[in-house]
């Protein structure tokens, strides 16, 4: 049997920053930390298949896709819930058996890769804890698909604003606050020069808790958005209707896009809204606006809003990091599931894995 492979901490670090997924293989791998080892077990044997867990509290549609093109590559596929994993530290020492992170199923093993599509709500120290086992399976070198970085960076829509500004990619004016005489001015100032905004809660998702602002008095209490106001201008459609576009980001490449038309003035497919293709070849704005901000949030993948205003510019209102998909695969000939288990697999498995022939 081959020695086990070592690498310095410093080694893992540097191929992460770069955006390479620590090599990996079979049986122990042993990452030298100063004159300590911190040892990882990999699930299975030489010559087992591939073990990968979809982390959700509801695999569903979206789960039943990931699952079928999972397999389609000769992979074993299970789900696993986050409120399930744990830490275990309790042992002497650094035990081969005992990577420190316990996964339901696994039996004091790791999978080989790790497919989030669900992080729970919870109180702050449930969500920080699980986002602690994403940021640990990635150090104990278990691939993460979208990794604890990337959807911290995209859950809270402060930093994505943030990041989008800094990277100075087109995005509505935003305010972030905990102050409500502060949001008072801001709605006083944006609406005396005929502005509206948008109301949203800071982790909100599909469209829930929204509300337009055209006047100090349509301020909704903080108490509603648990003491924090996340203030954005409205953006007026450029066209007749309410309608924005969804871009799907895979590897850095627009591989899908889809026109939401809303029943209101929220686009939202889980809020009724009608979905058509878009054609990326005639929308070169909306690829490459939607890229841009993929990279500037360093993800693996992303579902991506833009809006387009009365002056023709095009503006990204937000970035998913746990996107669905239902409705872009309704009008898209991409199978969109098959796409993100082939980048996955391909960049970060790093295995001989069966491709799919569909």
């Amino acid at each position: 049997m081959p020695a086990p492979a070592t690498k310095s901490f410093s080694d893992f670090r540097s191929e992460a920053k770069e955006g390479r997924s620590p090599q990996r293989h079979r049986g122990v791998v042993k990452v030298s930390v100063g004159d300590d080892f911190l040892t990882k077990v990999n699930a299975g044997a030489a010559g087992d298949k591939c073990s990968v867990v979809i982390l959700t509290d509801d695999p569903g549609w979206h789960g039943a896709r990931l699952r079928e093109a999972f397999e389609s590559r000769g992979v074993d596929v299970g789900f696993a819930s986050l409120r399930d994993c744990r830490f275990d530290l309790g042992r002497p020492g650094r035990d081969p058996d005992n990577p420190g992170v316990v996964m339901p199923g696994f039996d004091g093993r790791l999978p080989d890769g790790v497919f989030v599509r669900g992080v729970p709500g919870g109180t702050l120290e449930q969500v920080v804890l699980r986002l602690d086992v994403l940021h640990a399976l990635k150090l104990l070198g278990v691939p993460v698909y979208n990794d604890g970085r990337a959807i911290e960076r995209t859950v809270d829509k402060a930093m994505t604003s943030f990041v989008l500004a800094r990277s100075e990619i087109a995005t509505p004016a935003t305010w972030v606050t905990e102050s409500e005489a502060e949001a008072r001015d801001i709605a006083a100032r944006e609406t005396a020069g005929g502005r509206e905004l948008v109301a949203k809660p800071l982790f909100g998702s599909q469209g829930a808790g929204l509300r337009r602002v055209s006047g100090v008095a349509g301020l909704p209490p903080a108490a509603e958005y648990d003491g924090v106001y996340y203030l954005q201008r409205y953006i007026e459609p450029a066209a007749a209707g309410w309608h924005d576009w969804r871009v799907f980001v895979i590897d850095g490449t627009a591989v899908a896009a889809m026109t939401r038309h809303g029943k209101g003035w929220i686009n939202n497919v889980s809020q009724g809204a009608r979905c058509e293709p878009a054609d990326l070849a005639e929308r070169d704005d909306l690829r490459t606006l939607a890229e841009h901000a993929v990279a500037a949030l360093e993800m693996d993948y992303a579902g991506v809003d833009l809006i387009r205003d009365r002056e023709g510019r095009t503006h990204v209102v937000e970035v998913n990091g746990i996107p669905a998909w239902k409705g872009l695969q309704s009008v898209s000939r991409v199978s969109i599931a098959q796409r993100l288990v082939d980048d996955f697999l391909d960049r970060y498995l790093q295995r001989s894995v069966l491709h799919s022939v569909a």
